[in-house]
């Protein structure tokens, strides 16, 4: 029996947003429904053509690849755990990135249409990310509300769980954003999920204090009812790492600028 056909797709543009890491990135779309951004089409191909009328419609569906993973050679699982079960799920049964094809699926807000870009809202997709294709998001065909959620039936355990940043935390937060980490929304989409540890959140609690690892930073936080209060960030590395690493220079900074909190 021959093997399947292979097939090989050209991206048709690129997607420009606030996330540049995949950390940075929500889960979903609508989490990042106020998060503002632009696909923008590649020229020589007749696509602003091809874009005649998209500007009506008031969503639409972005087909992209997860091209992170391409890059890093993460291939794919046959089961996961999702950020919101506790229990491992097969692939195709979950949003999960790590997939045979590495495609994703997003529907956007369309803001308005210019020439070659499609400037966007409530994009949830990295800077950088080859788009597919887009296609209009059809209400009435699209929308299917009394459709069953499998595993996800259960009531949604995200909603529950407020984050609250104190005064010095955001300080925090804004001088690594101008410093070009911007790890708010990836805080705040982690520990909506949940302070419990889970595949998706690398936490730890020890002698009380309970800790978000992200990347190469730690969150400090405490629970308060269903209240996550983040009381400050420092780095993952330790002093003598800081000094024998000259790559690390951004920590460093970060560490003379809140010296008397890290």
């Amino acid at each position: 029996m021959p093997g399947p056909l292979r097939y090989v797709f050209d991206p048709i543009g690129i997607v420009r947003s606030p996330f540049v890491e995949r950390a940075a990135a929500p889960r979903q779309a609508v989490v990042a429904a106020d998060v503002i951004g632009r696909i923008e089409l590649y020229p020589g191909h007749g696509y602003e053509h091809a874009l005649e009328g998209l500007e009506q419609w008031h969503r639409a569906w972005v087909v992209f690849v997860f091209h992170k993973n391409v890059e890093q050679g993460r291939g794919w699982r046959p089961k996961v755990t999702p950020p919101r079960s506790e229990q491992r799920q097969g692939v195709f049964a979950t949003r999960s990135p790590h997939r045979p094809n590495p495609i994703g699926l997003s529907a956007v807000t369309v803001e308005r249409v210019s020439d070659l870009v499609v400037h966007v809202r409530g994009i949830d997709i990295l800077d950088g990310t080859p788009v597919l294709d887009l296609k209009p998001y059809v209400a009435y065909a699209d929308a299917h509300p009394d459709a069953h959620a499998g595993w996800l039936a259960a009531t949604d355990p995200v909603a529950p769980w407020q984050v609250t940043f104190s005064e010095h935390a955001q300080a925090q937060l804004e001088w690594l954003r101008l410093h070009g980490v911007d790890l708010g929304p990836a805080i705040r989409s982690t520990l909506a999920l949940g302070p419990q540890p889970h595949a998706y959140r690398r936490i730890r609690q020890r002698c009380g204090t309970m800790t978000l690892a992200i990347k190469d930073w730690r969150v400090d936080f405490a629970v308060g009812g269903r209240t996550v209060s983040v009381g400050g960030v420092r780095t993952g590395y330790r002093a003598r790492d800081l000094a024998a690493n000259p790559a690390l220079e951004l920590h460093r900074a970060y560490v003379m600028q809140f010296s008397s909190s890290v």
